[in-house]
């Protein structure tokens, strides 16, 4: 896959272009979103995996260090665009997916082992996603080259995931456990409202770039189905090997392959001024694995049905 220098130099340097207010309304989403996740979490479910240690070790070192790590490795030997590989890079850097708690309820996996997952997941992104992406990102030159480009700050990218994600885990945690009761009927109302506005959002940035996604989305296109589909495959294989439990197979394969790509093209956007192959990459991934996860979800859930 490797490219015509012209083309490159054409997908490299194209910008998704997406308002200041309407980044702001993306920020304001995806910590609504947060929110509403953190309403069905509780003290509980973190002392669940201290006591299950096992469980907590092999969801992280699924999500948070095989994931990048052979996502380099498949970068080094596909060699997509600079700004491809590094949307790779910062995909596979976030946390779980929010959805990912649905899809393993559906798949018949350990439901509460994903919320708590999620929970933790949440918690160390806030450090291992910036952390990995620069990492990653610095050991690979075409990559390297963007982020010195981009003069990335790790600190800045650290304090803005706190912001989006760490304070709406403890907001809605905090009410979750002095009112349940309450944090169950603004659950019911906020998780499916956000989920929508976000996708909205999403909608509008494609919107506003229809000739860029027409242009371009022959790209990312199979990079995202293959990198997807790995990243499921590394989850259950991994789960698998550590002697996990169906269930638990099942829900860590999930937390690995429904990545909070929201949260990736959030970044891009505020770090990268919506670089066009990161951008296109993440967006289309937000998509394709809504589709992926309702896919697997209805196999598991007929396999099971057939045996």
């Amino acid at each position: 896959m490797l490219l015509n220098t012209n083309q490159n130099i054409q997908i490299d340097d194209i910008k998704i272009n997406f308002d200041t207010e309407a980044l702001w309304m993306l920020n304001v989403a995806l910590a609504i979103i947060m929110f509403g996740v953190a309403l069905g979490i509780k003290v509980d479910d973190f002392k669940r995996l201290v006591k299950n240690p096992k469980i907590l070790l092999v969801g992280m070192l699924s999500q948070f260090i095989l994931l990048p790590f052979l996502t380099f490795l498949a970068i080094l030997i596909i060699k997509p665009y600079p700004s491809i590989a590094l949307g790779m890079m910062m995909v596979a850097a976030c946390p779980g997916g929010n959805v990912s708690n649905f899809f393993s309820k559906m798949a018949n996996g350990n439901a509460a082992l994903s919320v708590s997952l999620t929970a933790f997941a949440t918690l160390i992104c806030i450090v291992m996603t910036p952390f990995n992406l620069h990492f990653w990102g610095s050991l690979y030159e075409p990559t390297n080259t963007i982020l010195k480009t981009v003069e990335l700050n790790p600190f800045e990218l650290f304090k803005l995931v706190s912001l989006i994600l760490g304070i709406p885990l403890i907001c809605g945690m905090l009410i979750n456990h002095y009112h349940s009761e309450m944090a169950t009927k603004i659950n019911a109302v906020l998780r499916p409202f956000s989920v929508f506005f976000f996708l909205v959002l999403i909608v509008i940035a494609l919107y506003d770039n229809v000739n860029v996604f027409q242009n371009h989305i022959h790209l990312v296109l199979f990079l995202v189905i293959f990198h997807n589909i790995f990243a499921f495959i590394i989850g259950y294989t991994t789960s698998y090997l550590f002697k996990l439990d169906k269930k638990e197979r099942k829900t860590i394969s999930m937390e690995t392959g429904i990545q909070n790509s929201g949260l990736g093209l959030l970044l891009i956007f505020d770090f990268f001024n919506g670089l066009g192959g990161m951008a296109l990459l993440a967006a289309f991934w937000g998509v394709w694995d809504i589709f992926s996860g309702i896919t697997l979800a209805t196999y598991w859930v007929r396999k099971k049905e057939h045996e």
